[in-house]
């Protein structure tokens, strides 16, 4: 018998083995070419569910996103194949006939409509400086777009006598709200003769006669988003008074009255107000607003109410939520919404009378949208389990038990990944805080192994399980290679509630360091790493906590610094984003220049001694280039290695494949070097 049951463990252990060896370690190119859900949407009777995928498109150097359809249980199909740009924000109309959408097909981006039973798309508007968003009307004869202004034709006159300038804060062209008639009925171009006039459309195959648009609101305000009544009579809209960033926090609601044409004001609070949806007898609506805080939105939590359109009399409710909340939205049988708790996204029902709330089971853990059909029993979800990529399900409200239309996560099962959980420690403070910890697929237990910290950005961020993580940073290769990888949900981060979030104001950078260095701590005391092998790296937030980290501590053998903040003076002085700072330092630099002085990487500089790595875009707005320039120059003054790598034309973030694949093998010959003692060359054609 036993030696039955150790032939039956021997066997099951070399099974075990062998899957293992037969699965690979995926190139990086493999990794940023992974094929990715987004944008869900389900029709208002629920038998259709339209979604963007996102390929990636070497040969162009783009990610390409395409509109794709599952219609009564079959295989998902591509409907769109735009080869110049992507086409997205896919709207059913209300019939269940026609499918727009958003693409730029060479005349900037326009809304196109294609029939579901066949046939080619037509564009359906044709603005000269393209369209921003739409919406179809409940009559399903008319839709609604926003459109940004058109050059002043005094602008060219300037130009043409002073040159180019602009005026900080000043020069901007403001969005409103159209309409445009639509015929269900109409032929396809094809199906027409063309006879080309000043109102017609001449396409690759025939005409179609282009109806003229017709403006609905005017006024000196922006309009950031608009949702038509069920009953199709009103349009509420959020606006700001520009387009720019930081107007958000001034922003306001307004009902336009399509009938009169007349805009009525209906919320119009200190900070930002933000339009959510319309009560299904489209007498109340839905929105979030920071109330009076406009000292401390960027990390507190909005607040839900629900607006009597008539009365102007509101409420809030679920007040005890202690997050902010995402693509809530009002059907018949309540109001939903996304929100986080810790490292999972779940959808909750929230009772529109008293505001009491309950989490919508059966889904996966992490939900990141969420699409409703018109009576509210049917819904779509783009959504997740920690060992999978993001799929499509669709579910019964009722009764929910959601089913997978897709299967994206079939383009690893063949590869090596991340078996991660979610690990737990205390920080220097107290502070109990969460990360997610990557280890090998035959991981060893008896090992000590080298440790990759990654930290996110944000800093209201979140990093949950996921079988392949990345963006710039090889994780999964580094896995395959032989190390640990640790993802810190640092305080700040999303997921937590708002006192957590809370916990680094005033203390940016320092608290920071201390939730990661005792992370460190925390598994330097279970046995599992080798603290003379290890390096941290991070974007934005995550890269300014790491520049924070290799002035402070010499713990880590070679640090990455991607788009980070290295001095919040000269920060604060550069960003498009001034009020961040402000929310967080409580102060400017000229009221209290200590706090800038305790919370920059730079104040430290004189110690440090880790070799670094900066990466930073061009054109970055958001953390500008100096801050990559001057913690490069400090670091080459104390004589410590350091390399600054910038990647032309890019902003924030690196959104081309190619240039995503360099930062990726930057970070690797970097790490390699400083961590493995290895000499990695970047790959040419050649030696491939």
């Amino acid at each position: 018998m036993k030696s039955t049951l150790f032939t039956i463990f021997s066997i099951f252990f070399t099974c075990q083995i062998l899957a293992q060896t037969e699965k690979k370690n995926p190139s990086f190119e493999e990794v940023i070419s992974l094929r990715s859900v987004g944008n869900v949407v389900i029709s208002s009777g629920g038998d259709m569910v339209a979604f963007t995928k996102q390929t990636t498109d070497w040969n162009e150097n783009k990610f390409d996103t395409e509109i794709w359809l599952v219609k009564n249980g079959i295989e998902p199909f591509q409907v769109t194949n735009n080869p110049k740009n992507s086409s997205f924000a896919p709207e059913f109309s209300p019939d269940g006939k026609w499918l727009a959408f958003l693409a730029d097909k060479g005349s900037k981006t326009q809304v196109h409509a294609i029939r579901l039973i066949g046939g080619e798309s037509i564009a359906i508007t044709e603005e000269e400086d393209g369209v921003s968003a739409f919406h179809w009307h409940p009559d399903g004869k008319r839709m609604i777009f926003a459109k940004r202004e058109k050059e002043d034709p005094a602008k060219k006159k300037m130009l043409d006598r002073y040159g180019a300038f602009s005026i900080d804060d000043k020069d901007y062209n403001l969005t409103h709200i159209w309409e445009i008639k639509f015929d269900p009925n109409k032929l396809n171009p094809s199906e027409l003769p063309c006879y080309e006039t000043a109102d017609s459309l001449k396409t690759a195959s025939g005409c179609i006669t282009r109806p003229k648009p017709k403006r609905l609101t005017q006024g000196d305000f922006n309009v950031n988003a608009f949702k038509i009544s069920p009953d199709g009579k009103k349009i509420a809209f959020t606006h700001q008074p520009n387009p720019l960033i930081n107007s958000s926090s001034k922003s306001n609601i307004s009902v336009l009255d399509l009938e009169k044409l007349e805009t009525r004001l209906l919320v119009n609070n200190p900070s930002s107000d933000r339009l959510e949806d319309w009560s299904p007898d489209s007498k109340q609506l839905l929105y979030t607003s920071h109330v009076a805080d406009t000292v401390s939105n960027f990390y507190s939590n909005s607040k839900i109410f629900v607006i009597d359109v008539g009365s102007k009399s509101s409420k809030q409710i679920a007040a005890k939520l202690d997050e902010n909340p995402s693509g809530l939205t009002w059907t018949p049988k309540g109001i939903y919404g996304l929100f986080w708790q810790k490292t999972q996204r779940h959808l909750y029902r929230i009772e529109p009378k008293d505001g009491s709330f309950t989490i919508l089971k059966g889904f996966p853990e992490m939900v990141t949208g969420v699409s409703f059909s018109q009576t509210g029993e049917k819904l779509a979800v783009n959504a997740r389990n920690g060992n999978q990529l993001n799929e499509i399900w669709v579910s019964n409200v009722q009764k929910p038990a959601a089913k997978k239309v897709t299967n994206l996560t079939k383009q690893i099962e063949d590869w090596k990944v991340s078996q991660n959980e979610v690990v737990v420690w205390r920080s220097k403070d107290g502070a109990l805080i969460e990360g997610v910890l990557h280890k090998p697929l035959d991981y060893d237990p008896t090992k000590k192994y080298p440790l990759m910290v990654v930290i996110h950005g944000g800093p209201t961020g979140i990093d949950t399980p996921s079988p392949v993580p990345g963006y710039v940073y090889p994780i999964v290769q580094w896995l395959n290679k032989g190390s640990l990888v640790l993802q810190p949900n640092y305080r700040g981060s999303a997921g937590y509630g708002e006192a957590f979030r809370s916990l680094n104001v005033e203390n940016l950078g320092v608290g920071d360091a201390w939730d990661v260095l005792s992370g460190v701590d925390f598994l330097s005391a279970s046995n599992l790493i080798d603290t003379t092998r290890m390096g941290v790296m991070g974007w934005s937030q995550g890269g300014y906590i790491s520049a924070f980290l290799t002035t402070n501590t010499d713990r880590f053998k070679a640090v990455s610094v991607g788009a980070g903040i290295s001095n919040w003076m000269t920060y604060y002085v550069n960003t498009d984003i001034h009020p961040f700072t402000i929310q967080y330092l409580k102060a400017n630099p000229w009221d209290n220049e200590e706090i800038y002085r305790k919370t920059s990487p730079m104040t430290n500089i004189k110690n440090a001694k880790t070799p670094t790595l900066i990466q930073h875009g061009e054109f970055d707005q958001r953390v500008p280039i100096p801050n990559a320039y001057e913690l490069l120059q400090g670091l080459r003054d104390q004589n410590v290695p350091a390399e600054l790598v910038v990647y032309k034309g890019f902003g924030h973030g690196i959104t081309k494949p190619k240039e995503r694949l360099a930062a990726t093998w930057h970070n690797w010959q970097w790490f390699a070097k400083y961590v493995w003692g290895e000499e990695v060359k970047l790959p040419t054609v050649e030696s491939k």
